[in-house]
């Protein structure tokens, strides 16, 4: 008979499957289990490949002898399970396999059908039987769990998690097939209850095995007490400490590598309390697998233990006058920030011991915030380190993660002062007015911690958790206002402003700093290139229009970018002078003009001064009257605190319309249009009070306003001029659009010393205490 026609008559009339045979070697399958074995026998290797390339299940019976390296039928046990194959891997450079199987129900051989390149079987499907009653079977089932559980609860080997997991199947034979999986038992014993049939008599024969082996495990252990008591204690000692570092080194592990990191820690003189902890750490460390990740985990947090500078520190410069000197050179002006600084070292100087001064630099973009903390760094001699808030969020950027997290690490601040290798070094928190918070915490909040000299001497990383003194770091931070900043943050913080250049500051930046840099970065020489001071002025006035001097400097090396475009082309060699009339051949059409002020005197129009993050500026504010119903339209996106300051103009108006000649019926049937031009810039705040009230005056009296006076102030309803903010800024906007007069509160008159001389030269300041007086020096009555 062909072997097709076997095949058939077998399929036919024994209801059997033809698949591929596997042959395993000390160990048995039970059906509803996993298993992953390497597979290396040519045979076995082919019939992996029959089943995957036909897809089909698998034959896994156990050899008879497991020595035997190619075995015939007869060595070949009948009875086992058919497999699914659920993953098949090469061997790299090998021609083996790692499989990985599924068992899918218990089966017995019926026919061997082929033998030539790997077995193929005809196989039936054998499932269990139980003749018994349901009564008697779970009386069998709990005495088989019960002889599983003692035995359980004997091995430590058997985990909690297994032990709950076996225990929980419902069926008898499904029990006894996972359960007898997780012991080693001898193959014979295992396979006598594959081969069993009836579910009573399989579980009968799974007690016994259990209860046996149980006994087994009382008398291990009671043969190793007694071994353990003849040892006395430094025979025990040795021979544990022996047999670890054999266990050691057959892992591959360094049994000393405990003690070397204890010696660097011990040899580093950390402060007591955070010493005993490291050692401590050590010693869990010599407990754990090296494979298990709370290994990698605990030796990743030694090492920042060791690389932190708890004791290491730089030494201030105590020469007062290099540290001046080194200041002057990097910046032009910035005097206050300076003082303080030769303040902090004199003191230094005289104590020889002080807490490191909290500074929060606030002014418009461009005016050497940031690049002034790195000069402070060098005049002291101490390392620089930054870190950018802007768009933090996530409070565990400042206090870093525990170290049950995975990928946990320490927070941004003592990562840097890892990386600046000591404890005292400028550490710049840049752009701290741009904190904001989520879900994950308010960093803002945990600066508190970091910026309170009376609390960072003990400042707690949650990665670390052990204190790290911050108290000898001088904390710098950076901001354009201080409105976004939360008050109990600000408080702690010692705050410098740094106010917007005049043109003659920016001129001497300019030639001092910006031209020699931009010539450098260009790769010309001083000798191929020449701007004039009228250049540079031209440059200032008609290119930018700014508080710093950042767009002065982009503006200043496309000037010299072209230069070098010429010189590299070999175009001109000679040295390049660029004149005031030059400049528009390099940078184009100058980009502002003087036309934020009034050409004329005008009625219903007056000129304000603003402030805003990036610096002072002017602003037209204009008023229409139209027949109507008494309607106030506000335009020219203005906030809310803007529209009130307008209302109140209005109201004081209206409330002494008789004074000022109005018919009081008017305000009942006129609509007054209030706008500010640049519609699509956001504007607030109460500064624009009187501006406003001047421009409303005008229109109901038709009497024009002077065009060469601004002005700022609040306005009460009593007609009262309060003081404002961020006269400075304001002052050099008006100088900038060459205002003559500007009327300021006469509470501001103090702050007329913050003002540069050749502005206050050029502007005359005139102070008024009410809106009246104000009136009177703006209005052509």
């Amino acid at each position: 008979m062909e072997e097709k026609d076997l095949i058939n008559l077998i399929t036919e009339e024994k209801g059997a499957k033809i698949m591929p045979l596997i042959a395993l070697r000390g160990k048995v399958l039970f059906p509803k289990t996993y298993l992953n074995f390497d597979v290396g026998r040519p045979q076995s290797v082919a019939a992996i490949n029959k089943a995957v390339t036909e897809k089909t299940d698998i034959f896994i019976a156990a050899q008879k002898n497991a020595f035997i390296e190619s075995p015939k039928i007869s060595e070949i046990l009948t009875c086992g399970v058919i497999a699914r194959i659920k993953q098949v891997v090469k061997v790299q450079n090998s021609s083996n396999v790692k499989v990985s199987v599924e068992a899918i129900a218990r089966a017995k051989i019926v026919e061997f059908i082929d033998t030539k390149d790997h077995f193929t079987v005809a196989v039936q499907e054998a499932p269990y039987i139980n003749d018994s009653t349901e009564a008697e079977t779970e009386a069998y089932f709990r005495v088989a769990k019960n002889a599983f559980y003692e035995y359980a609860l004997a091995d430590k080997r058997i985990s909690k998690e297994m032990l709950g997991t076996i225990t929980e199947i419902k069926t008898p034979n499904e029990f006894v097939d996972n359960a007898i999986t997780i012991v080693n038992f001898k193959e014979e014993d295992v396979q006598v209850i594959l081969e069993t049939d009836d579910t009573v008599k399989r579980l009968v024969a799974f007690e016994k095995l259990f209860s046996r082996e149980s006994e087994i495990l009382r008398i291990e252990r009671k043969i190793t007490g007694k071994v353990r008591q003849s040892i006395d204690k430094s025979q025990k000692e040795f021979y544990l400490r022996e047999q670890l570092k054999a266990i050691h080194t057959e892992l591959g592990d360094d049994p000393e590598e405990g003690e070397e990191l204890a010696q660097k820690i011990k040899e580093k003189n950390l402060p007591k309390d955070i010493e005993e902890k490291a050692l401590k750490e050590v010693k869990r460390l010599d407990k754990i697998n090296p494979s298990s990740p709370d290994y990698s985990i605990i030796l990743n947090y030694l090492d920042w233990i060791r690389d932190l500078p708890f004791n290491e520190a730089t030494e201030d410069t105590d020469d007062l006058k290099v540290a001046k000197e080194v200041l002057d050179k990097d910046h032009f002006g910035l005097e206050k920030v300076k003082q303080r600084i030769v303040e902090y070292l004199a003191v230094l100087h005289l104590t020889k011991e002080i807490k490191g001064p909290i500074l929060c630099f606030v002014g418009p973009p461009g005016v050497g915030k940031t690049s002034v903390a790195t000069s402070i760094a060098r005049a002291l001699n101490r390392k620089f380190v930054r870190m950018s808030l802007g768009g933090v969020k996530d409070e565990a950027e400042i206090r870093g993660h525990r170290r049950t997290y995975v990928g946990a690490r320490p927070g941004r601040i003592i990562f840097e002062l890892k990386n600046a290798g000591t404890k005292n070094p400028v550490f710049l928190l840049d752009e701290i007015d741009k904190l904001s918070s989520d879900i994950h915490g308010d960093p803002a909040s945990a600066l508190l911690e970091v910026l309170d000299p009376e609390q960072n001497t003990t400042f707690r990383d949650r990665f670390l958790e052990v204190p790290f003194d911050l108290s000898k770091v001088m904390f710098i931070t950076t901001a354009n206002t201080v409105d976004t900043i939360p008050q109990p943050l600000l408080d702690r913080m010692e705050v410098i402003e740094l106010n917007g250049y005049t043109n003659e500051e920016k001129l001497e930046i300019a030639k001092r700093y910006l031209i020699p840099k931009q010539i450098k970065n260009n790769g010309l020489t001083p000798a191929k290139v020449e701007i004039t001071d009228e250049a540079i002025n031209e440059i200032i006035v008609g290119y930018t229009m700014e508080a710093g001097v950042r767009n002065l400097e982009r503006e200043l090396s496309s000037v010299i970018r072209k230069i070098a475009a010429k010189v590299a082309e070999n175009k001109r060699t000679r040295r390049q002078v660029v004149k005031a009339d030059d400049v528009d051949k390099y940078l184009g059409v100058k980009k502002y003009l003087r036309d934020k002020t009034l050409d004329k005197d005008e009625i219903g129009a007056c000129t304000g001064l603003a402030w805003t993050s990036v610096g002072g500026t002017t602003l037209t504010i204009e008023v229409s009257l139209m027949k109507g119903k008494g309607e106030i339209l506000l335009t020219g996106k203005l906030g809310d605190v803007m529209k009130e300051s307008a209302r109140a103009a209005i109201s004081y108006i209206r409330s002494r319309a008789v004074k000022f000649g109005i018919d009081e019926e008017r305000f009942e049937k006129t609509d007054i249009h209030v706008h500010v031009p640049e519609g699509a810039t956001p504007k607030d705040g109460p500064s624009a009070g009187i501006t406003m009230a001047t421009a409303i005056l005008s229109a109901f009296t038709e009497k024009p306003v002077r065009r060469n006076v601004a002005m700022t102030g609040e306005i009460t309803l009593r007609g009262k001029v309060l003081p404002i903010g961020g006269l400075k800024e304001k002052a050099l906007a008006a100088y900038r659009q060459g205002i003559k007069d500007v009327i300021i509160p006469t509470a501001n008159k103090k702050d007329l010393q913050d003002i540069p001389k050749e502005i206050r030269k050029e502007i005359n300041f005139i102070t008024a205490d009410s809106v009246e007086e104000v009136f009177e020096r703006a209005i052509k009555f």
